[in-house]
Parts: C-alpha cells; structure tokens; sequence
C-alpha cells in the first residue's frame, strides 16, 4: 500500500504543532519513504541498522532518521555518523558505547531513555532505580545527550490500563525534568503508537510513533 498521505495530513491538522509524527517506516520500500517524503515527512522511523543505513544513503540528508528499535551494542557504530535520535537507550552498557562511538566521531548522539511501563516481559526498558544509576554517571559521558523518554504501553484493549502506564511515565518525566545538566535536559516524551497515539496525547506525549496508518500493514520476511 502506498504513503497515505490524505491520513497524514489529517493526523497533522488534529494534533498541537508542537507533537512530533515519527512516519515508521521500518520494512517499507525506499519509494515509500521517497513518497512520503515528498508529502512533507521528515522524521522516520526504522528499527534494523543496516535498513536504516541503507535508506540513509538513498534519501534525502535533510531527514531526521530515529532509530526506534532494540539496539544491539555492536550496531551503534554503524548508524551513529547520521542518527537523528535514538529512542530505545535500556541499559548503561548501551549508553556507554554510544558515547564510545560518538567520541570517535567528536558528536554528541542525541538519546531517549526508554523506561519499562508495561506489564509484559516482551518489553524492554529501565526501571527507576536504572534511570537514577544511568543519571548519576552522564557527567562522564559527554558524547550523548540525554532529551527525552520513551515507553511502549501494554498491547491491551483496556484503556484505562495504557492511560494509567502513561500517566506513570509522565510523572517519571515531570519528576526528572526539573533537573538539567549539560547533557541531560528533557524535551520529548515519546509514547503512543498508531492504536493510541490519542490517549498519549492527551498524556502528555510530544512525539508519537506511526506506521500501519501511514503505510499499510508491515509484511515481514519470513
């Protein structure tokens, strides 16, 4: 299925300016990108390195590309010259080579922590204990910075269940927002996806993650 660029703009007109639309582009065809691109997308995201770097040298360099998946340690390397915002940081191991990476290359790599908020073990992310402890060492790493969190809420059809697992990240990031260092200075908070981006929104979410809508169902290799 092609870009749906009617749903796009529709999404755009009823939502604040200031949520950012990251298009999941993750499997999707380069035309795809190309043509939703020419819509007005610049935010995409993928969650595979090797994809991302492929499209990357495709695409236009004025796309802000967000890595949005699990991020092996060993994969940093290759999407850290260009990564707009990696969104899924779940560990102090992964950190640090971020900022391994981002020191060889002299740029600071703009991060999202990911904090786990959902009540499946399928998910990744930090605990508050792990956020407190990944805090505490920022001051030396100095190649990343710190903008935001992230949380994936259960895949429940009870609402009140995601309202109330993204109200607790809220408070986790209303908590921490109030202390800024040099590279920890929170901005985003990314949570809500195609089935409900609405409740994160109304959440407190400023950047939402959207694919199916946008591009059709996603076919996976099998």
């Amino acid at each position: 299925m092609p870009f749906q660029t009617p749903v796009y703009n529709s999404l755009k007109n009823q939502i604040d300016s200031n949520v950012t639309i990251v298009a999941v582009s993750k499997t999707k065809p380069i035309a795809d990108l190309q043509e939703a691109y020419e819509t007005g997308v610049r935010d995409f995201g993928e969650n595979y390195a090797q994809e991302l770097v492929d499209k990357y040298e495709a695409l236009p360099k004025n796309i802000h590309w967000h890595f949005i998946g699990h991020l092996q340690s060993n994969k940093v390397k290759y999407i850290a010259p260009f990564v707009h915002l990696i969104h899924g940081v779940d560990s102090e191991k992964l950190l640090i080579e971020i900022n391994k990476q981002g020191q060889k290359i002299n740029k600071k790599i703009s991060c999202l922590l990911q904090i786990y908020i959902a009540k499946e073990e399928t998910k990744f992310g930090l605990n508050e204990d792990e956020l407190e402890s990944i805090i505490q060492k920022l001051p030396q790493l100095p190649f990343v910075q710190i903008s935001g969190m992230m949380g994936m809420a259960s895949f429940s059809s009870d609402s009140q269940i995601v309202k109330s697992e993204f109200d607790t990240l809220k408070q986790l990031f209303d908590k921490y927002s109030t202390s800024s260092t040099e590279n920890f200075n929170l901005e985003t908070l990314s949570m809500g996806m195609s089935g409900d981006y609405k409740m994160a929104i109304s959440c407190g979410s400023n950047m939402i993650r959207i694919g199916s809508m946008l591009f059709g169902e996603r076919e996976y290799k099998k």
